[in-house]
């Protein structure tokens, strides 16, 4: 579960934010009950880029559907040194 601090109760705390989502990777800031803002940790933020970045690659995308319909064969490591 993502930690959630509250902008308007407790503004004391978001000095703490960065340990936080280095911590647990994310955290939630809400306002009013309503969700404002993440903090996220650098870790979780590059993996979001290079998610990203695949699937804007066509190539990625190509390969990616040929997997879902299973036409894609699976070699072992010792295959390819051959």
């Amino acid at each position: 579960m993502k930690p959630t601090y509250f902008a308007t109760k407790r503004k004391n705390q978001f000095a703490a934010l960065p340990r936080l989502a280095q911590r647990c990777s994310v955290a939630t800031i809400t306002k009013d009950d309503e969700t404002v803002a993440y903090v996220v940790s650098r870790e979780k933020w590059e993996s979001l880029l290079e998610t990203m970045d695949l699937l804007a690659n066509p190539a990625f995308q190509k390969q990616w559907r040929r997997l879902q319909a299973g036409r894609v064969k699976y070699r072992s490591l010792d295959d390819l040194r051959d």
